[in-house]
């Protein structure tokens, strides 16, 4: 077979000739990287430029309206916004008016509770949060004007959304719907919140269950012996029974604080004998295994 000559072989280019190849970035990706921010794969987003716009305002800080029946025309607008910058400003509106003008909300304040319902569950942590400082102002303001409306339904979805917001994992978003929730019991006469609150103690969520029993117990603390009597000294004990033994101990610790005030008054007429009366209450009203629970809850503090 003969050779080829050595002169048709292609001519042989030094590697720092080569020209270097790169690679195809599409215009599309080009496009998607800008509009995220993102100008190099190593580098974290840059954050959105809008959520510097909301601001956390305390409420000593809020103004009122210079001219709020004009102001209240335009709330409603801007709670329907579809720019959640312009709800979270809508919502600090509503703040506003629950402090200083509370009688011009007083009409839209259903729809506005369940505006705040729906920003409580979005999940932008920011509009979540203002939502939460906004029901806060709207307890203070209406207390129990909230539950005077035939259908409660909107202030009903507002306390399972505080009571589910209280046990998630956002700690500055717990934090507020903790304040939110003591708010709530500052606000409301303990009677009729209790009956709003008792359902929640049997949530499949454990941690509603929680914030639920410490709710009830802030409000049992604060009511007198009529209105403890009033409610159930029965009721409250099975209540306080289911509470003892669950898993978290918020829970635990909730219920053996309505223990004690269920016990100071159902003691407190009967003085001959008052453990021995509590424990024939107890077995009366509980299973044998709840009854020697609740009798050691009052015997350890002893």
């Amino acid at each position: 077979m003969a050779l080829r000559p050595i002169d048709n072989a292609l001519p042989i280019t030094p590697d720092n000739l080569r020209p270097k190849k790169h690679a195809k970035v599409s215009i599309q990706t080009q496009k998607r990287a800008s509009e995220i921010g993102v100008n190099d794969e190593n580098k974290a987003p840059f954050p959105q430029p809008v959520d510097a716009s909301v601001d956390y305002i305390a409420s000593e800080n809020l103004k009122p309206f210079q001219d709020p029946e004009s102001s209240i025309q335009s709330l409603v607008e801007g709670l329907d916004s579809k720019d959640w910058v312009k709800v979270c400003e809508s919502l600090n509106d509503v703040r506003r008016f629950s402090l200083y003008h509370c009688g011009l909300l007083l009409p839209v304040l259903e729809k506005v509770m369940l505006v705040v319902v729906k920003a409580m569950k979005n999940p932008r942590s920011a509009l979540c949060k203002t939502s939460i400082m906004a029901a806060s102002d709207i307890f203070g303001a209406f207390g129990e004007k909230l539950l005077d409306s035939a259908d409660s339904s909107a202030f009903d979805q507002l306390l399972l959304q505080l009571l589910l917001k209280a046990s998630q994992d956002k700690k500055f978003v717990c934090e507020e719907a903790d304040k939110s929730l003591t708010a709530l019991v500052n606000s409301i006469a303990p009677l009729p919140l209790l009956q709003k609150l008792h359902r929640f103690v049997s949530h499949g969520n454990l941690r509603v269950r929680a914030k639920a029993a410490v709710s009830i117990s802030n409000s049992v603390s604060k009511m007198g012996s009529e209105e403890i009597k009033e409610f159930g000294l029965v009721l409250l004990l099975q209540t306080a029974s289911g509470l003892l033994n669950d898993r978290l101990p918020e829970a635990r610790e909730a219920a053996r604080s309505i223990v004690f005030s269920v016990y100071k008054v159902f003691t407190e007429n009967e003085k001959p004998n008052p453990e021995e009366a509590w424990q024939s209450f107890c077995e009366t009203n509980l299973s044998t295994v709840q009854a020697q629970s609740m009798i050691k809850v009052v015997s350890s503090s002893q």
